[in-house]
């Protein structure tokens, strides 16, 4: 038979220890991450259906590049059936979802400033709940430097993700069906420009929030000013890095990899005039000098981006637009001192 255990008695006067509390997230990061909880989960899903996407994209290229091979009708030559190849239908299916990435990927930069200016910011100053915020213990530095540092690391690796799949998924060599290096919505979609216009797209929506402090006219005023900005740099874009002159007969007949801005001729006089496509229709050496005798000609030229300049633009282009982002976080800053002081 075991003794009784003793213990004893307890003070009623002694404190009592509250119970421990579970361990939770806290901070302001927790704090910006579950009051935009929304815009998380509508971005997370984003991604997940964009991979899952491209990861489809990826596995029909093959496919989707036999289906724009040679054909012949009927199959002659070793040539197979355009009826069957049209038939697939992967080509179509294959490009249409290049453009709708592309696209999703090259105007990301309009529904984030939207959303930096109405929800990020402009919702808060208009309801009050910002200024709640700093007569508490967070500066309204440091609750702008918040705002603006966590969706700013979420959108860099999320665009950065989505940026390298989508350069998968298009396979180099796929030719008309992936689009051309220079084409806007392809450009502004496979590079370090992407990450950029969103990183933009977000300190201009914040600076709209903080002018006007009302969700709605921030709203509309950042979606204006970043598609101004989107318009101006597709305007700035070939003059961002020194083109290359072609002169002679290869001016004629330039590789489909080549932005060319201007195509001209050189007279016998020694005249150019550019945007002249005289005698490009010519395929034989001696139609190109019939030619050439008859428009009394001595020379052709084109000034031209072939796809080397890819990442010099890429890479002056994003530095612009960081530079943008980074005077509008500036101003944003000196606006709040001003109206917090």
């Amino acid at each position: 038979m075991s003794a009784p255990t003793l213990r004893p008695p307890s003070d009623p006067a002694a404190p009592s220890r509250p119970a421990p509390t579970p361990l939770r997230p806290s901070g302001l990061t927790w704090t910006v991450l579950r009051l935009h909880r929304a815009a998380l989960l509508v971005w997370v899903a984003a991604l997940l259906v964009a991979g899952a996407l491209m990861t489809w994209l990826y596995v029909i290229g093959p496919d989707a590049r036999a289906a724009v091979v040679p054909c012949a009708t009927p199959p002659t030559d070793g040539l197979p059936d355009c009826a069957t190849l049209r038939a697939i239908h992967t080509d179509e299916n294959y490009g249409v979802g290049l453009d709708l990435v592309a696209t999703a990927l090259s105007y990301l930069m309009l529904p984030v400033a939207a959303w930096a200016g109405a929800a990020l910011i402009g919702r808060e100053l208009e309801n009050g709940t910002a200024q709640l915020a700093w007569t508490q213990s967070v500066t309204p530095v440091r609750w702008l430097a918040a705002k603006l540092a966590v969706p700013a690391v979420l959108l860099t690796v999320g665009t950065t993700t989505a940026v390298v799949l989508h350069t998968v998924a298009r396979r180099d060599g796929n030719g008309p069906l992936a689009g051309a290096w220079y084409d806007p919505e392809v450009y502004a979609s496979t590079g370090p420009v992407t990450v950029a216009y969103a990183l933009a797209g977000l300190a201009l929506g914040a600076l709209a929030g903080l002018v006007l402090r009302k969700a709605l006219p921030a709203a509309g005023a950042a979606f204006a000013v970043t598609l101004a900005l989107s318009y101006l740099m597709q305007a700035l874009r070939p003059s961002l890095w020194p083109t290359t002159t072609i002169t002679g007969r290869t001016a004629l007949d330039l590789p489909p990899d080549v932005l060319v801005l201007e195509h001209g001729v050189v007279t016998s006089d020694g005249r150019r005039i550019g945007n002249d496509l005289a005698c490009v229709g010519s395929e034989t050496q001696d139609q190109i000098r019939a030619c050439m005798k008859n428009s009394r000609l001595s020379d052709f030229w084109a000034t031209v981006h072939p796809e080397s300049h890819f990442w010099p633009l890429q890479l002056v282009e994003s530095g612009v637009l960081l530079a943008v982002a980074g005077a509008a976080v500036a101003v944003a800053f000196t606006v709040l001192r001003r109206r917090t002081a």
